[in-house]
């Protein structure tokens, strides 16, 4: 089963998606996309499969965000994604790539949504949050 997961170790919701991958029993293929970014070329057709704008993948929260001035809405999709290649740190997470879809997993339930195997027991967050029950289903948020 190839499953990649585009993964930054330092993000509750990166280890999050990664653990409900493995709990399919599939060890995926991480990326730290921090040491090795993907190319431009797959970094512009991974946000277009995830049905996402350029801008829309951008991750502003600690980053350069602001300082490389890049809420300017004249800044073409080209630049973005040279800034987020000169800046990975840009690049929102985690994207995970499924032989049945690409999608910016957060919250890491989105995942759920591609993955194409069952989850294999249950399943909560680091946080505690309970996502998926003894019997592997998902567990639908109150509200």
């Amino acid at each position: 089963m190839d499953i990649k997961i585009y993964h930054n170790p330092s993000c509750g919701t990166s280890r999050n998606t990664l653990a409900l991958i493995r709990n399919t029993g599939v060890e995926p293929q991480v990326i730290e996309y921090l040491k090795t970014p993907p190319n431009k070329k797959d970094l512009d057709e991974m946000i277009a499969a995830a049905g996402l704008t350029v801008r829309e993948a951008l991750r502003e929260k600690g980053t350069p965000y602001a300082e490389l001035g890049l809420e300017n809405p004249n800044l073409t999709d080209d630049q973005l994604l040279e800034a987020m290649l000169a800046n990975p740190i840009l690049i929102n997470r985690p994207f995970v790539v499924t032989p049945t879809g690409v999608r910016l997993c957060r919250p890491s339930e989105v995942v759920l949504d591609i993955l194409p195997l069952p989850q294999k027991g249950s399943f909560s967050k680091e946080d505690g949050e309970a996502v998926i029950d003894a019997e592997g289903r998902r567990i639908k948020a109150n509200g």
